[in-house]
C-alpha cells in the first residue's frame, strides 16, 4: 500500500507523491494567513478612517456601548488579525473574531438576505475552526510552546 491508507484515492500522476509530502503541512498556515491578512486590509481601512466612522455605524445597527465596541473592532482587525497571522494568541483571536463575524452576518446583514451575510459566515466558520485548530505547526504559539 505505499504507506498509504486503503480508503486514499490513488494518484493520477504517482512522481508528484513526494512533492505532495512535501508541501502536505502548508494547507494550514496558507489558510491561517490568507484570511487573516484579508481581514487586517479591512481593519487598516477601518484604522485609516478613524474611529469616528465605526461607532456611528455600529449605533445605526442598535449595537452598543458602540464607541468602546467600535474601538475592539478596530483592535481585532488589527492585531487581532496580525496575530491570526503570525499564530500567536491564534485561539483567543480567532475565537473573538468568529464571534464578531456572527454578530455582522446575524445582526447586521441577515436582515438584507442571506447573499449579504454570505461572506460574513464563511469569515466567521473559517475563524471558529481556526479557533478550534489553533496555532499549528508553523506558528509562533508553537515556537513558544504555549496556546490557549
Amino acid at each position: 500500500m505505499n504507506g498509504r491508507a486503503a480508503s486514499e484515492p490513488k494518484l493520477i500522476f504517482p512522481a508528484l507523491a513526494g512533492f505532495y509530502a512535501k508541501v502536505s503541512d502548508l494547507w494550514y498556515p496558507m489558510i491561517r494567513i490568507v484570511f487573516g491578512a484579508s481581514l487586517l486590509f479591512h481593519g487598516w481601512g477601518k484604522l485609516a478612517a478613524g474611529q469616528f466612522t465605526i461607532g456611528p455605524t455600529l449605533a445605526k445597527y442598535g449595537i452598543a456601548p458602540s464607541v468602546p465596541l467600535g474601538y475592539l473592532v478596530v483592535f481585532l482587525e488589527t492585531v487581532g488579525a496580525a496575530c491570526v497571522i503570525l499564530g500567536l494568541g491564534t485561539r483567543l483571536f480567532a475565537a473573538a473574531l468568529a464571534i464578531e463575524m456572527a454578530v455582522i452576518a446575524f445582526k447586521v446583514k441577515m436582515p438584507a438576505g442571506y447573499s449579504q451575510m454570505e461572506l460574513f459566515v464563511l469569515l466567521g466558520i473559517v475563524f471558529f475552526a481556526i479557533a478550534l485548530r489553533g496555532g499549528g505547526p508553523y506558528s509562533l504559539d508553537r515556537r513558544i510552546g504555549k496556546e490557549l
